[in-house]
C-alpha cells in the first residue's frame, strides 16, 4: 500500500461534505465581483472622474492600507476591482483555511481520522486529499470570478489575470493552513494560527503599500496588486504563489511525519484536575469556552472600526462623482458621504458580528456530535438552560462586538477630523440599532439547529443571502418584498437617518418568537 492510497476516495468524500459550503462561498464571491464590475462604469461619467477618484485613493494612506494602491488610474478594471483585489481576497483565503482545517485537524481531534487510518488508506492521503480539494475549490473561485468580471463588462485578459490572483491567494492559504494544522492538537488553535498568519501577511502588504514598497513583495496580497492584472499583466508573478505554496506544503509534510496522529508539534497542556466552582453553570462554561474567540473578535472589531472611522472624513474627496456617492448611499442611506460611509460600515459590521453568533452555534453543534453535550446534560443542567447559555453567549457577544465597533468608529471618525455637521453622536446608537437584526438572523440559525443538528451549516447561508439581496437590488431590479425578506432591511441607517423604535421592536419580537420555536423543538428532539 502506498502512502497516498485512498486519496481519491477521501477527495470525493470531502467534496460531498462541502457540497453546500463551497458552492455558497463561490457564488457569493462571484456575485460580488459581478456587482463591482457592472456597477463601476455607471459610477463615473468620464475617464477624468475615474482618474481623479483613483488619485484621491492613492493619496489617502488609510485607504491604500485597506484596499491597496491603484497602479493604473486610467484602467477601468483596476478601479472597479480596487476592493476585490486585496481586501476581498481575504475571503478566498478564509475559505481555503476552513476546508483544510475541516478535513485534517478537525477530523483528527474528533478521532474519525484514526478510524479512517485503520482502513486501506495511506498515511499521507488525508493531508493530500484536503490540499487537493482546497486547491480545486480555489481554482473554481478564480474561474467564477473571471466569468463574473467578463459578464460585468471588463476585459477578458484582465479578468483572467485577476481570477488567477485569487487562485494564487487560495493556494497559498491552503499551504498556510496545512502548516498550522500540524502545530497544535486543537482545531481552534490551528484556526487562530492560520488567521494570524493571514493577518500578518495583510499587514506586511499594508505597510509596504503605504511606507516601504519593497515589503509588498514579501506578501501574497502585495503580489495581487503587483501582478498588474488590468494593464500589461506580469504573468511571472503567478510563479511566486506556486513557489511559496510548494515550500509551505513541504514544511507541513515534514512536520506531519514527526508527530503522532491526534497530537501536534506543540504539546497540549493538561487542564486542572478539578474544574473551578464558577464553571458549575452552563452559561459560565460557555463563556469560558468562547472567551478566547470573543477576545479575538473584539480586537478585530476594534481595528475595523478605527480604520473605517479614520477613512470616513476623507470620502468626500475620494468619491468625486454622483454615481460613486450613490454606491455608498445604497448601503449607507442618503446624507453626507462620510456619514453614509459610516452607516454602510455598520451594515457590514452587523453581518460580521452575526457570524460570531453563528460560530458559537456551530461549536455547540460540534459538541453535540462528539458527545460532549450529553455529558453536560447528564448533570443537573437541563436542555433549556444549555440552549439558553448558547443563545446568551452568541447574542450577547454580538451586542458587545457592535458596541466595540461603534465606539471605535466614533473614535476614529472624531480623531480623523469629522465635519462639524457630521452626526458623530449617533454612531454608537447606530451600531447598537443593528443588534435586533443580528439576533433575528442568529435565531433563525438556532431554529435550523433545533430542527436537526446536521442542518446547522445552513445557518451560514443566511448572512450572504441577505447581503446579496441588498447589493443586487438595483442591478437586478428586485421587487420590494424580496429585499424586505432581509432582517437588515428595516434597520434605520444611522447616523444618516433618525432612530425609529418601531422596526427595532418588531425585529426583537420576531427574534423572541423564533427562539421560542427553537426552544420548543429542541426540547423534543434526540440529542446527537
Amino acid at each position: 500500500m502506498t502512502a497516498y492510497a485512498g486519496a481519491g476516495l477521501l477527495i470525493r468524500q470531502a467534496l460531498r461534505r462541502d457540497r453546500m459550503l463551497a458552492p455558497a462561498w463561490i457564488l457569493l464571491l462571484g456575485a460580488l465581483c459581478y456587482a463591482s464590475a457592472a456597477a463601476t462604469p455607471g459610477l463615473y461619467d468620464s475617464a477624468a472622474e475615474r482618474v481623479r477618484a483613483a488619485e484621491a485613493i492613492n493619496g489617502n494612506p488609510a485607504v491604500v492600507a485597506l484596499y491597496g494602491p491603484i497602479l493604473d488610474p486610467r484602467s477601468l478594471g483596476e478601479v472597479a476591482m480596487t476592493k476585490m483585489t486585496v481586501l476581498y481576497a481575504v475571503f478566498v483565503a478564509v475559505l481555503a483555511i476552513v476546508l483544510v482545517r475541516r478535513h485534517t485537524r478537525v477530523e483528527e481531534e474528533s478521532g474519525r481520522l484514526e478510524l479512517v487510518a485503520g482502513t486501506a488508506v495511506g498515511r499521507d492521503a488525508p493531508l493530500a486529499s484536503a490540499l487537493i480539494e482546497a486547491v480545486t475549490v480555489s481554482v473554481a473561485v478564480g474561474a467564477v470570478a473571471t466569468l463574473a468580471d467578463v459578464a460585468g463588462g471588463l476585459p477578458l485578459v484582465g479578468s483572467l489575470a485577476f481570477g488567477a490572483s485569487w487562485v494564487g491567494i487560495g493556494v497559498v492559504a491552503t499551504a498556510v493552513a496545512a502548516v498550522t494544522c500540524q502545530l497544535s492538537a486543537s482545531a481552534r488553535t490551528c484556526a487562530a494560527l492560520a488567521a494570524a498568519g493571514v493577518g500578518v501577511l495583510y499587514v506586511i502588504r499594508a505597510v509596504g503599500d503605504t511606507a516601504a514598497p519593497w515589503l509588498s513583495w514579501l506578501s501574497p496580497f502585495g503580489w495581487n496588486t503587483q501582478l498588474r492584472a488590468w494593464s500589461a499583466p506580469r504573468w511571472w508573478v503567478l510563479l511566486l504563489y506556486v513557489g511559496l505554496a510548494v515550500v509551505l506544503v513541504g514544511v507541513a509534510h515534514a512536520l506531519r511525519v514527526r508527530r503522532d496522529l491526534g497530537s501536534g508539534v506543540f504539546a497540549a497542556r493538561p487542564g486542572p484536575a478539578v474544574g473551578a466552582p464558577g464553571l458549575a453553570s452552563a452559561l459560565a462554561l460557555s463563556l469560558k469556552v468562547h472567551a478566547a474567540a470573543l477576545a479575538t473578535w473584539t480586537a478585530a472589531m476594534l481595528c475595523l472600526g478605527l480604520v473605517f472611522g479614520a477613512v470616513a472624513p476623507s470620502m468626500d474627496d475620494l468619491l468625486d462623482s454622483s454615481g460613486a456617492e450613490q454606491m455608498i448611499t445604497t448601503l449607507g442611506g442618503a446624507g453626507a458621504v462620510a456619514d453614509a460611509l459610516v452607516a454602510a460600515a455598520l451594515w457590514i459590521v452587523a453581518l460580521l458580528v452575526t457570524c460570531f453568533a453563528l460560530t458559537v452555534l456551530s461549536h455547540a453543534a460540534a459538541d453535540e456530535g462528539e458527545g460532549r453535550t450529553e455529558e453536560v446534560l447528564a448533570t443537573a443542567t437541563s436542555r433549556s438552560r444549555w440552549l439558553l447559555a448558547i443563545v446568551a453567549v452568541g447574542c450577547g457577544g454580538a451586542l458587545w462586538l457592535l458596541l466595540v465597533a461603534g465606539g471605535a468608529l466614533w473614535a476614529g471618525y472624531a480623531v480623523a477630523g469629522a465635519d462639524q455637521h457630521a452626526h458623530t453622536g449617533r454612531i454608537l446608537i447606530g451600531a447598537l440599532a443593528w443588534a435586533p437584526a443580528a439576533w433575528l438572523v442568529a435565531g433563525l440559525a438556532v431554529l435550523v439547529f433545533a430542527l436537526r443538528r446536521s442542518w446547522t451549516v445552513l445557518g451560514w447561508a443566511l448572512p450572504p443571502v441577505f447581503l446579496l439581496l441588498s447589493l443586487l437590488d438595483d442591478l437586478l431590479a428586485l421587487p420590494t418584498w424580496a429585499t424586505d425578506i432581509s432582517p437588515y432591511a428595516d434597520v434605520p441607517l444611522m447616523p444618516t437617518a433618525r432612530f425609529d423604535p418601531a422596526p427595532e421592536l418588531v425585529l426583537i419580537a420576531l427574534a423572541v418568537a423564533v427562539l421560542a420555536a427553537a426552544w420548543w423543538r429542541f426540547r423534543g428532539r434526540d440529542i446527537g
